[in-house]
């Protein structure tokens, strides 16, 4: 999935920082699923997955503190070859189908996500992390952080084809935890389970089913800026790539290639089947209430 030609994105809209310690508490997104893996690799079962993965308390760090950088303007030729750019360009075009469907569908003003670039480390309102948190959005703070040698690791390391629309299958995730932080999913829901059927798994379905909905738009929502749509229309080949992406960071998959085994009752994410399926869901034409997991009868 490619920008279309005649594109061109703002300067400003993605932070770049750095200078984190320690490991974040995530919010949401596929960087929770790495710490779990984290604890169970350092013999960590006893930990407090609470902590972990739960904890919204502030920190008083901040990102890049006195040193604020951001992605410059880049042409729709630069996102299709440039990552920064490329998470710059999916972020404007995120921002422009949730201002008019968050109010729409949900009743709910939308409000712009920080979204910041880091290598190695970074501060947030959740804690330090590293680029092997992988990608996470922090609730307190209303950011995505992203490593973008993290789509590397999708592609080397889980297993996903690659390709850009994999990768704005991942930020658009990210952005669906924003989406569920705007209309409260994220304050009513116990972040702190695991299992099959835990809030847990069920926040991320969602997130999935609401990225989902944004590729099915994309190709067609123009830039208000320039007129011109932000995406080309999808190949098969592509959608296949993000749902490979899907796949490849499903709970079973992930403690297969890990451990050897699947243990449900660790399930943080859903299976790879669910985390495609739901993400059909929205692409499909699913709306927010299709897309809300939270109270699926089924996963």
């Amino acid at each position: 999935m490619t920008f279309n030609e005649g594109g061109q994105f703002e300067g400003g809209r993605v932070r770049r920082g750095g200078g984190g310690r320690g490991v974040a508490v995530a919010g949401g997104g596929i960087g929770a699923l790495l710490i779990t893996l984290v604890v169970v690799f350092l013999g960590g079962g006893n930990l407090d997955l609470e902590q972990i993965l739960g904890n919204t308390g502030a920190s008083d760090t901040s990102v890049g503190e006195g040193q604020e950088q951001f992605v410059e303007d880049c042409t729709a030729q630069q996102a299709n070859t440039d990552r920064e750019c490329r998470l710059s360009g999916t972020a404007q075009s995120l921002d422009a189908f949730w201002e008019e469907v968050l109010p729409q569908q949900a009743g709910v003003q939308y409000q712009i996500p920080g979204v910041v670039s880091f290598q190695g480390s970074v501060n947030t309102a959740c804690g330090g992390a590293t680029s092997a948190t992988g990608p996470f959005y922090c609730p307190p703070d209303q950011t995505v952080y992203m490593d973008v040698a993290f789509f590397d690791d999708l592609r080397d390391r889980f297993g996903s084809t690659g390709g850009p629309l994999a990768e704005e299958y991942v930020i658009a995730h990210e952005f669906g935890h924003h989406i569920e932080q705007l209309v409260g999913v994220m304050d009513s829901a116990d972040r702190t389970g695991t299992g099959p059927e835990s809030d847990s798994v069920r926040i991320e379905l969602m997130a999935d089913c609401l990225a989902g909905m944004w590729v099915a738009d994309a190709s067609t929502r123009p830039d208000p800026d320039t007129g011109v749509p932000f995406l080309e229309p999808i190949t098969d080949a592509q959608l296949r790539d993000a749902l490979s992406a899907a796949a490849a960071v499903g709970d079973d998959r992930i403690q297969e290639a890990t451990t050897g085994e699947v243990h449900p009752e660790g399930f943080t994410h859903g299976t790879s089947e669910q985390r495609v399926r739901w993400f059909s869901i929205g692409y499909n034409g699913g709306t927010m209430q299709d897309c809300n997991a939270m109270d699926a009868p089924t996963l």
